[in-house]
């Protein structure tokens, strides 16, 4: 498996339990990986053959347009589904990272997935 990795991509989604968390959109940093054979694209030099990373950063800074959610579980979940819909990986990792409590770096949640 070939793997593509965006790290720490600085977004700002509506994300929180209570509404007035929620009210702000906040600062989330996401690393994505994308896995698959992506060999053909390596041969060939061909975009068509792998999975466009600047599509994808722009789909997820857009993500969250109009949208919010209470948990980053939930966040994690709807991301990989539209991933999955969109773009042409075997397998997705998502790591949120969200700088919520004051006392630490981050607070984060991960997930992995992979077609079936």
């Amino acid at each position: 498996m070939d793997k593509i990795t965006i790290r720490n991509l600085e977004l700002y989604y509506h994300v929180g339990v209570p509404d007035a968390e929620r009210s702000q959109a906040q600062r989330l940093l996401i690393t994505l990986e994308m896995e698959g054979d992506f060999s053909e694209a390596a041969k060939t030099d061909d975009l068509s053959k792998t999975v466009d990373y600047y599509k994808v950063a722009q789909r997820l800074i857009h993500f969250g347009d109009g949208r919010s959610w209470k948990l980053i579980e939930k966040l994690a979940a709807d991301i990989i589904e539209m991933l999955f819909a969109e773009f042409a990986a075997d397998a997705f990792a998502i790591e949120i990272k969200k700088m919520v409590i004051p006392e630490t770096e981050y607070v984060s949640f991960s997930m992995s997935r992979s077609r079936e």
